[in-house]
């Protein structure tokens, strides 16, 4: 008969973990405090200079800023969702909120390239005077704003979608305004009006660009993709290599939230038992080499009378 073992330790390390997790989340919560304040800030300050100066360019800029903070508080509420904990109904938590946050992000930032391309396009054919001085200033101003909130996000932004996200949103709102900022300034000197849509145009194929890897990355996450950064081969072959284990089978690796991976499987063992230690040293290997923190294992002795019922299909 086939029989479940959860190991106990693993829930014990996971605890432990979770602490750190939950400290790096105050960090995180203060960033996106301050740059969701700051930045909604600038998006006011944006829109009121953009009419004065008579600039669709810079009116651009400031529904891409504001796309932005819709953005950022989408990831800051799914950001504070990842350190509740899990209950009866929703046994994983909110941690899967990470990953529909990074998707609405993602889908936000190819909107707001669409309107920016839009606009763009028009201006090409209808070219305006602009006021090239308020435009530099403001977008400069833009610069700083953009890419200091940027900054706040870079520590955490490699290991987790849902911060690299608002990171990128940041880097890539800051890129525009220094295009915005270069262009005020060859279009001053040179009054070449078609200049400014132009730009416009190349800034939204690029954010554009560097969104879609976002969107596939989030996609992946939402239909259980194994998580990039992981080979399940590998995974499989250190299963195999345990000492007793004869076949590997139903194994699934997913991602649990932006940060945390779960992983379950079925080991066929005809001749070993395992002990708690056993399971330890198992878990400890899975997380130290694979960042794989949840692991549920299932023993089976691969009897021919009692076969298991996943082997065909998984």
């Amino acid at each position: 008969m086939a029989h479940a073992h959860h190991d106990s330790h693993e829930h014990h390390d996971h605890g432990h973990s979770h602490g750190h997790h939950h400290h790096g989340n105050i960090s995180n919560q203060k960033a996106f405090l301050i740059a969701t304040t700051v930045n909604f800030g600038f998006v006011i300050i944006e829109v009121i200079y953009a009419l004065m100066a008579n600039s669709m360019s810079l009116l651009a800029d400031a529904g891409h800023n504001l796309g932005d903070v819709i953005g950022l508080v989408f990831a800051w509420v799914a950001n504070y969702l990842l350190t509740k904990r899990a209950s009866k109904r929703y046994s994983y938590g909110y941690k899967k909120t990470t990953v529909l946050a990074a998707m609405s992000n993602a889908l936000l930032l190819v909107l707001a390239t669409g309107v920016i391309g839009y606009e763009s396009i028009l201006r090409l054919f209808n070219p305006v005077s602009i006021h090239e001085h308020i435009i530099m200033a403001v977008a400069g101003l833009g610069i700083l704003i953009n890419g200091g909130t940027a900054l706040l996000f870079i520590k955490n932004s490699d290991d987790d979608l849902n911060i690299k996200s608002a990171f990128m949103h940041l880097a890539s709102d800051a890129v525009l305004s220094l295009g915005v900022v270069i262009t005020g300034a060859v279009v001053l000197f040179t009054h070449w009006l078609w200049l400014d849509p132009l730009v416009g145009l190349i800034l939204a194929l690029t954010i554009l660009f560097s969104s879609w890897g976002l969107m596939r990355d989030s996609v992946n996450l939402i239909i259980d993709a194994v998580p990039k950064k992981i080979n399940q081969e590998k995974v499989k072959e250190y299963l195999f290599k345990i000492k007793g284990v004869t076949a590997v089978h139903d194994l699934h690796i997913w991602a649990l939230s932006t940060k945390e991976t779960a992983l379950t499987a079925h080991l066929v063992c005809p001749d070993r038992e395992f002990s708690d230690h056993d399971f330890h040293v198992i878990n400890a290997y899975l997380k130290t080499h694979f960042h794989i923190a949840h692991v549920t294992l299932q023993i089976e002795r691969g009897s021919l009378e009692n076969p298991c019922g996943q082997v065909e299909t998984c």
